[in-house]
């Protein structure tokens, strides 16, 4: 595969995870040109982010189509169309199409805000997860990257930063914290995938 790889970023919501991916991309830390943002909803703010870049984005809501297997062969249509190598997730709270997750296997990525396998899995998202990470009583969190397959949170794991719990952390402080970790080892990890050494 040629460098730089072309990827595709999905996002739900504000984008700071695709921006860190922009900002890496654009200092030549990440051998990854950011080709298209596929958004779960219309007013995300990432939307924005990418358009201000010139990124092409594309709103992918299953409801706009008539079967969930309509909306999947449409996506994987738009991700041919820009010869998309990497899919990276970015605070995306969907789940992937299986097509897509089987056509691209071992070429998406998430980053999730606790340490796998503990504190993933259906509604371990946001502040949720940090709340039970708090509720547990555990000294430290942390967040990974991971292979995503066909299941939620599952996938092989890339890298893991730990972060500590300190007396006194609501889901807020913990969160922030842990976002400031997900900025950092993001493109790092995405780095060592495209090049062969994880």
């Amino acid at each position: 595969m040629n460098l730089p790889v072309k990827l595709a970023v999905f996002i739900s919501g504000s984008g700071s995870n695709l921006q860190a991916l922009i900002d890496s991309s654009k200092a030549g830390r990440l051998s990854a040109e950011i080709v298209l943002v596929v958004s779960s909803r219309n007013d995300a703010y990432g939307l924005v982010r990418a358009q201000n870049e010139g990124i092409s984005t594309f709103v992918y809501r299953s409801k706009d189509f008539q079967t969930p297997e309509e909306g999947a062969e449409h996506l994987l249509h738009i991700m041919e169309e820009y010869d998309v190598d990497y899919i990276a997730l970015a605070g995306y709270l969907k789940m992937v199409p299986l097509s897509i997750i089987r056509k691209y296997k071992n070429r998406i990525v998430n980053i999730h805000p606790a340490l796998l396998p503990k504190y993933g899995g259906k509604g371990m998202y946001g502040h949720h997860v940090h709340e039970a990470v708090l509720a547990s009583g555990d000294t430290e969190s942390g967040a990974t990257v991971h292979i995503v397959d066909e299941i939620y949170d599952h996938g092989k794991i890339l890298l893991q930063k730990r972060v500590p719990i300190h007396p006194g952390d609501t889901p807020d402080s913990l969160a922030e914290r842990v976002l400031a970790v997900e900025h950092q080892i993001y493109a790092e990890a995405l780095e060592q995938l495209i090049k062969g050494n994880i």
